[in-house]
């Protein structure tokens, strides 16, 4: 077992300030070390042509754009190394797990995912230039896996494949966009119905109204279901699914047993059958780009955010109410253990794919 660690940052101000912030903090860090070793051992399969990538995201919330320009003028990297850093568009993106669990007034997940890639930042912000506020971890610090904005949306999503991928936007940055410029269900569907995709993912959403969706996406197609759980396979469209569906349906069996057996799982409940390493959710395959990294509940009614990171842990618990009307978290770091040796970006020199690990 071994300590890890997730930074707070919360801001209040432009996109721009905002960007200009994260890019000094990045400055000279591990995570931008580690990253620049990355993409010399793995180049890239993608091109980020500048004006397209900006007409793609200037088009649904162009003030992301302007805290990737934030970001630039920080750091004093050419546009392309940012886009290919931060722009969210056209970047292949691996295999993971990832379990959802949703309830009349919360939404809990597991991001399984491999620690050479963990931002290890979890950020809370208020833009005062238009966007809607948001809580939750960032992923490739523009984007967002999973989180809350201030009109009560909740939002996470869960890998399918990769398979014939498109010219589109990958799921953190869609993450960003739902969170970003959508006030409720209807929103996000619509938002997902519009938007290009990279590569086929479902995002849950969730609002104050207690509704919640489970939108299907990929290049080719977006459908919508309800349901209450979600892992790693489509339910309609199954012609896009990759062939190993085993532990997928193993997970989402545990998980609807776990619901039927309680009649409703209550917040804590679901947590702690996400979280405890016991109960056939939580995943140690860190190697295998599947491993739990955090836990995370969202509440579209109370306005408050559950983070954890690791297994068996207590979730530590921020009042984004509060925080909206002015309240600064005192929180600087959110710590957690995770059971493997696998470096990650953001705390460990050499996190990078040299290595088997």
């Amino acid at each position: 077992m071994r300590q890890i660690y997730s930074d707070v940052i919360q801001f209040r101000g432009t996109h721009y300030d905002f960007g200009y912030l994260q890019g000094t903090l990045l400055k000279n860090s591990l995570t931008l070390k580690n990253r620049e070793q990355q993409w010399k051992v793995r180049k890239p399969r993608f091109t980020v042509p500048e004006e397209e990538v900006k007409r793609a995201i200037t088009r649904f919330a162009p003030k992301i754009w302007e805290e990737i320009i934030g970001l630039k003028d920080a750091l004093q990297w050419p546009m392309e190394r940012v886009l290919r850093e931060f722009g969210g568009y056209r970047v292949n993106y691996f295999q993971s797990g990832c379990s959802i669990v949703t309830g009349d007034d919360y939404i809990v997940r597991n991001y399984d995912y491999h620690p050479k890639t963990y931002d290890g930042r979890f950020t809370i912000f208020q833009p005062t230039d238009g966007g809607l506020a948001i809580i939750g971890p960032s992923q490739k610090i523009t984007g967002r896996m999973d989180g809350l904005n201030e009109k009560g949306l909740a939002m996470g999503y869960n890998f399918m494949n990769r398979k014939n991928p498109g010219d589109g936007f990958v799921c953190n940055m869609i993450g960003r966009l739902i969170l970003e410029t959508c006030a409720d269900v209807e929103d996000a569907i619509s938002l997902l119905k519009e938007i290009p995709h990279r590569h086929s993912f479902t995002y849950i959403v969730s609002d104050r109204s207690g509704r919640t969706y489970m939108i299907e996406t990929s290049p080719r197609n977006v459908v919508v279901r309800q349901s209450m759980a979600c892992t790693n396979h489509f339910e309609i469209m199954k012609e896009e699914n990759r062939f190993s569906l085993k532990d997928s349906k193993r997970r989402l069996e545990v998980i609807q047993k776990e619901q039927q057996k309680a009649g409703r799982l209550g917040a804590m409940e679901a947590f702690r059958l996400l979280n405890d390493t016991d109960k056939g959710v939580f995943s140690d395959l860190y190697g295998s780009w599947a491993g739990t990294i955090h836990t995370s509940a969202y509440f579209p009614k109370a306005m408050k955010a559950w983070f954890a990171l690791g297994g068996d842990q207590e979730p530590t618990e921020i009042d984004f109410g509060k925080w909206l009307i002015g309240e600064d978290v005192e929180l600087q770091k959110i710590y957690g253990e995770v059971d493997t040796d696998i470096p990650f970006v953001h705390l460990d020199e050499g996190a990078d794919w040299s290595k088997r690990k």
